[in-house]
């Protein structure tokens, strides 16, 4: 789950991470508000969870309150790579020497979280590794020792930073840490860090990502998620507590497992068809769940057939037998259903459905092909 940047620099402000002044604006009229306040130069930023937000002009620098009216006006009426752009950040305009990328993110390879700090901030940091991959410096933390301050001294120094801002700076780094270990973040990232015109460092801007299956713990964090940017369908799902990821293929696939889901994925790519979700109904899942799950996959209409492949341990295979038929009498867009079931209850779930004339397979490979081939028929 992505912060808007708005939300993030809440949070850096938290963990005494300095910032520009400035807060969010909804109406142009906050925005000649905020700007009167500041008694400044001031940048307006689209807040929208994509890329490219100034490249698209949904981040201007206004010289007054007249100009931060004009500029709010346009801005809040963009769409930015199909988002529409609903608030806006007002902060100071800053003046600044350098700029420096910090970032903690998760390394997969070495199982830690690792700090990476460049010289280079303001632009892609993915480009900068390409390119000049002498510019990027990386720490790799211990999760239970924590960021040592000799790591971040370091960082500062790799980066060729005045020793008269190495405090101010192991103050930001400390800050950072504790953002990505208190709020189970993937990614807390200042991108530019500046070194302004007075000697001082700020945060320019502000992205942090959390891991959403850490949410459970931070109830208060899920009430920032930002629906526009989820597909309806993974919206629903989440209230059911199913695991769903909308793709562009003809399968419609409800399964029990992620990793049996993932090779139902595998085997369908294999035999030459293309699923249209990832939908895991997790162990144990009522017949009210799974005619949820069918429901969901109904509402994409490129779906050509359901392929349904149940693994029953927790699971009961007839239970989701009464939710696939629950749901069934419902629609009113009825499609071909291809079932396999396996496990607890198997055989009083295949005959729930094969009653009501939906076809059930035992092999996992002849259920897949017979999607495959109905959904390129």
């Amino acid at each position: 789950m992505k912060l808007h940047e708005y939300q993030s620099k809440q949070i850096f402000s938290k963990y005494a991470i300095p910032i520009p002044k400035g807060r969010v604006a909804l109406t142009a009229s906050e925005a000649r508000q905020i700007s009167e306040e500041l008694n400044n130069r001031v940048v307006i930023k689209a807040q929208v969870l994509v890329g490219g937000r100034g490249k698209a002009g949904g981040i201007r620098v206004a010289k007054n309150p007249k100009e931060a009216d004009d500029m709010a006006t346009t801005i809040l009426g963009m769409e930015i790579k199909g988002l529409p752009v609903r608030k806006i950040l007002v902060d100071e305009a800053v003046s600044f020497d350098r700029e420096i990328y910090l970032g903690i993110t998760n390394d997969r390879l070495s199982r830690k979280p690792v700090m990476i700090a460049s010289s280079a901030g303001g632009i892609e940091i993915e480009d900068i590794a390409r390119t000049n991959p002498e510019k990027i410096h990386k720490i790799w933390i211990n999760p239970l020792l924590g960021l040592r301050d000799y790591q971040a001294r370091e960082i500062a120094s790799s980066i060729d930073l005045p020793q008269a801002q190495w405090k101010t700076f192991l103050d930001i780094t400390r800050g950072l840490w504790a953002i990505f270990r208190d709020l189970d973040a993937t990614l807390a990232e200042i991108n530019p860090l500046v070194l302004t015109a007075d000697n001082r460092l700020l945060a320019l801007d502000a992205k942090i990502t959390l891991d959403d299956n850490a949410l459970f713990r931070h109830s208060e964090l899920n009430e920032l998620r930002d629906l526009d940017v989820e597909d309806p369908s993974e919206i629903e799902a989440r209230k059911y507590g199913l695991s769903f990821v909308k793709m562009d293929g003809q399968i419609g696939c409800l399964v029990n497992g992620a990793g049996l889901a993932m090779a139902v994925m595998d085997t369908l790519k294999y035999y030459g068809g293309k699923p249209a979700n990832f939908l895991d109904i997790g162990g144990g899942a009522s017949a009210e769940k799974v005619a949820a799950a069918i429901r969901i996959i109904l509402t994409d209409v490129n779906v050509k057939v359901i392929f349904v492949n149940i693994f029953g341990g927790i699971t009961r295979c007839d239970e989701v037998a009464k939710g696939l038929l629950t749901a069934f009498k419902d629609i009113s867009r009825p499609l071909p259903v291809i079932t396999r079931l396996v496990g607890t209850n198997a055989e009083e779930g295949l005959k729930l459905m094969r009653s009501a004339g939906y076809t059930s397979y035992e092999s996992f490979e002849d259920a897949a092909q017979a999607a495959v081939t109905i959904s390129k028929g």
